[in-house]
């Protein structure tokens, strides 16, 4: 500084140094606070859509996209026909896809859990409070909830059969209950069983239980196979001609096309001599008749083929009493062997009777308007088909996805022989757990152990909610039975508008489910809580101005923008996923 003239000069020189710029021009980076809540609202926004689908009152969601129309209250299936692009919000979508590959069912549970986790450290978060701070008792909490569910979860393991089956059945109705099938739980809970029952003990493979829907008919008209059914395929004329049943016929599977091949383009064959233009053309006849007769000496009576079997070779098997189907799905192949024995033939050559299956029964039967070939009493049935009866498409296509979610949960209860009770019972006992175990913690975890204990409550809420019941009342009777002895297993009853022994009433879930759900959620949580700052390359192809959502007064956006920005959705303005588009292509 120097003075001149009365007057006082400042050198700020050292002010005037150029910025370094790291990132290239268009580049949005936004960090801090009002991030973290930003993509916490974000997140919210994302738990609303499927928060009403949860329990056995839940409501359905018709979403329409512009190739069809999908009703579902299942909350993988929402998740992933969302077209959420907010990148926090993304997490949510991964945990619940995550969910339903892991262990098929409480989708719409891990999503509300990360949701809640979130949002009762939301105001934490506001106080200042680290969120390294946070992560850490989430973490600690997580760890206290899974021991917990091993001291309560129940074995099942070393039950008679006929009682294990029974608790298999109840484990299924509890996952039937919050579906659209709920109406007939019982009659699908058995068929679920029993389709579960067929597969190989050892690795329960999920692909071999076909499920085949049949438009027309009543959800009660719908069957199962104790074997391979699928569709009658694409034949030829002589087709009508053949046997549509047999009793203990011999299976030929092949991978081989039986039809007269036509000469690649442009090919040509030159001959000196006339007349042996015929034995040329003759010889292109030999060799299908050669293949079809090595066929008719093996024996077998049905003959399937994943290729297409031709108008000569239909008619040529007709006339010798052989059932033949041409283009079969390879998966109804695979089935057909894993229930019938045999191998896949890519070779007529050397067919003997250890490669030919077999079955009790087979026959072509109506199924409504359609014609299925059903493969019944294989002795080596380890595969099964259920074939789902309805009115209309999108019926069907929701019963299909609820009977895969009760599959995947008889399939884990075999595989992880341990339930413990629904209904909101297992979370309320967890909540109350970590309450008394947060009195012995001090410092700031002591707060956040509270908090994630009070999160826990969102199941019971929910579905208390659900059903049209008073929350608070019912909350408070369940912590009230909960703090006293035997009230661990008390959970929400919608049949009679109150609270219940969930375990006594068989409400049961197997323990796989709830701790996977946990885990999924808390890393979630600490997953979006563990990023503070998000930075948005420019687009190289033009040029793109970014409006970051914020919170408390930081890139300030109507709900309504925020809502679209979570899914995808365009908005006034042309916001789409928090960007405002300056015409197409960066014009």
């Amino acid at each position: 500084a120097e003075y001149m003239g009365g007057t006082l000069r400042l050198t700020m020189s050292h002010l005037l140094q150029p910025s370094i710029i790291l990132l290239r021009e268009g580049t949005d980076a936004s960090q801090g606070k009002p991030h973290l809540i930003s993509n916490i609202n974000a997140c919210q926004v994302v738990v609303d859509c499927v928060r009403t689908t949860l329990g056995p009152r839940g409501m359905d969601k018709l979403i329409h996209t512009d190739k069809d129309v999908t009703i579902s209250n299942d909350g993988a299936t929402i998740m992933k026909l969302l077209d959420v692009v907010h990148p926090a919000a993304q997490i949510l979508v991964d945990i619940a896809k995550s969910q339903d590959s892991e262990v098929g069912d409480g989708t719409t549970s891990v999503v509300l859990l990360a949701g809640s986790f979130l949002n009762e450290v939301k105001s934490l978060i506001d106080e200042d409070l680290h969120p390294q701070v946070i992560i850490k008792a989430f973490r600690q909490a997580c760890a206290m909830c899974l021991e917990k569910i091993v001291q309560l979860e129940v074995n099942i393991h070393g039950k008679d059969e006929k009682e294990r089956r029974e608790l298999l059945e109840k484990c299924a109705s509890t996952s039937l209950n919050s579906k659209l099938v709920s109406g007939h739980c019982a009659f699908f809970a058995k068929m679920v069983v029993d389709a579960v029952m067929c597969l190989d003990r050892e690795t329960l493979d999920l692909n071999c239980i076909g499920i085949k829907k049949v438009l027309g008919g009543s959800l009660t008209a719908s069957m199962l196979v104790r074997g391979v059914a699928f569709k009658k395929t694409f034949s030829y004329a002589g087709f009508e001609q053949q046997p549509k049943s047999f009793v203990n016929p011999k299976i030929l599977l092949l991978n081989l096309e039986l039809e007269l091949k036509s000469e690649k383009d442009n090919a040509e064959v030159r001959i000196s001599d006339p007349s042996k233009y015929q034995s040329i053309v003759d010889a292109e006849w030999d060799i299908i008749y050669d293949k079809l007769a090595k066929i008719v000496s093996s024996g077998a009576q049905i003959v399937l083929s994943r290729l297409a079997i031709g108008d000569l070779a239909t008619q040529y098997f007709a006339d010798r009493n052989i059932f033949c189907a041409g283009r079969v799905n390879m998966d109804d192949l695979v089935r057909v062997q894993l229930a019938c024995g045999g191998a896949v033939q890519t070779s007529v050559n050397d067919l003997n009777d250890s490669v030919l299956g077999s079955c009790g029964k087979f026959e072509e039967a109506q199924i409504g308007q359609d014609r299925y070939n059903l493969f019944q009493e294989c002795p080596k049935a380890k595969t099964a088909t259920i074939i789902i009866r309805g009115g209309a498409e999108q019926f069907m296509a929701e019963a299909e996805r609820s009977l895969h979610d009760s599959i995947m949960i008889v399939r884990r209860a075999l595989k992880n022989p341990t339930v413990v009770g629904g209904g909101g019972a297992i979370e309320m006992e967890l909540s109350k757990m970590l309450r008394d175990r947060s009195k012995d913690v001090f410092g700031k975890t002591q707060i956040v152990l509270q908090a994630y204990a009070k999160a826990l409550e969102i199941i019971p809420r929910q579905i208390s909610e659900n059903a049209g019941m008073d929350t608070t009342e019912i909350l408070n009777k369940l912590r009230h039975k909960h703090a006293g002895a035997g009230g661990t297993w008390f959970g929400v009853d919608i049949t009679n508008d109150s609270i219940c022994d969930t375990y006594e009433g068989f409400v049961w879930e197997p323990s796989l489910v709830k701790r996977n759900s946990i885990m999924a959620a808390t890393e979630a949580a600490c997953l979006i809580l563990s990023v503070d700052e998000t930075i948005k390359n420019a687009s190289s192809g033009g040029n793109e101005k970014a409006s970051m959502v914020g919170a408390g007064g930081a890139s300030a956006m109507m709900n309504s923008n925020l809502i679209q920005s979570a899914l995808g959705k365009k908005g006034p303005g042309g916001v789409r996923g928090g960007r405002v588009m300056k015409g197409r292509g960066g014009a």
